[in-house]
């Protein structure tokens, strides 16, 4: 690192993460990083940078990156909505008692004389794709581990 870019030690870049919305420096490209950092210094001189405190340094990255991010950020967004009105489209009416569709043909499997817990089950999936039970969903996660820094 050159003594002109010392300035981006200083930085949190899990205060910027939060800002922007993000869940993981992944979720930056590394150049869109690089040119935000070289935007910056070209709009303040590398003594300037290094006398900012950190929190400043932090809103001049943010917006940086907001502008450089902006179709990932907007995409991101949409999607967002997308899941909530999914999700307001599934359990709202639910509890404000509305009415469930059930075709007959998909009973057929079911054993209504079971287990309770068993028909549960087979509602939940159902109806929102996946299993009731939290131990089979945590078994089958990976763990995906941020293989891109250096920790001390």
């Amino acid at each position: 690192m050159s003594d002109k870019n010392i300035w981006k030690v200083k930085i949190d870049w899990l205060k910027i993460l939060n800002s922007l919305g993000l869940t993981s420096i992944d979720q930056i490209p590394e150049y869109k990083r690089e040119r935000a950092i070289k935007n910056i210094s070209k709009m303040f001189e590398p003594e300037d940078l290094i006398e900012f405190d950190p929190e400043e340094l932090e809103e001049l990255m943010v917006g940086e990156l907001g502008e450089l991010m902006k179709k990932e950020l907007r995409e991101k967004q949409r999607r967002e909505d997308e899941m909530r009105e999914q999700f307001n489209n599934k359990i709202i009416p639910l509890k404000r008692g509305g009415i469930i569709k059930i075709d007959p043909r998909d009973l057929k499997d079911l054993d209504l004389d079971g287990n309770p817990e068993d028909i549960l089950k087979y509602f939940y999936k159902k109806f929102f794709g996946g299993s009731r039970n939290s131990d089979e969903k945590d078994d089958d996660d990976r763990v995906e581990e941020d293989k891109t820094g250096y920790y001390i």
